[in-house]
């Protein structure tokens, strides 16, 4: 499972003109679903996420978890971050999960990102959506959990 991260200090997904959701201070993670990846990968990408130290403490050294910080989370499926780009000029997505895995997965870390923090916001599993982001550093990461990593 992938996670694209990035601190920021607004984020919000529209779908058909309709704001599905929006956070201020915190983590926009865009997160790819590859094939073989299960609830497991899932479960450790979310306690990831949720405490990796990605924010300034009073020192202004990247000390301080989400959690810490009391920032917002906004998940956003992109089955495109699983594609296979080693080869040619177009990508292929033959290391992605099926659609319906994809869904559960993306499912499962809402829900459970719902369970253990309290400002949570999402984009819409197979829906064409404008994602506005503005990103604070710019900081970006990205974390991968590999089945049985």
């Amino acid at each position: 499972m992938i996670a694209l991260l990035q601190r920021v200090s607004l984020a919000r997904v529209v779908v058909d003109g309709v704001t599905l959701g929006a956070i201020e201070h915190g983590l926009l993670v865009l997160l790819g679903v590859e094939a073989g990846d299960t609830v497991a990968e899932a479960d450790r990408l979310l306690e990831r996420l949720l405490n990796y130290r990605v924010f300034n403490d009073d020192a202004g050294k990247m000390n301080l978890s989400l959690r810490d910080s009391g920032g917002g989370l906004m998940l956003v499926p992109q089955f495109t971050l699983a594609a296979d780009t080693r080869r040619g000029l177009r990508p292929g997505f033959s290391t992605a999960a099926a659609p319906e895995q994809g869904r559960m997965l993306f499912e499962h870390v809402v829900t459970q990102a719902r369970h253990g923090h309290p400002k949570v916001a999402q984009g819409r599993f197979g829906a064409h959506m404008e994602v506005t982001s503005t990103n604070d550093g710019p900081v970006t990461f990205w974390l991968q959990v590999k089945p049985g990593g």
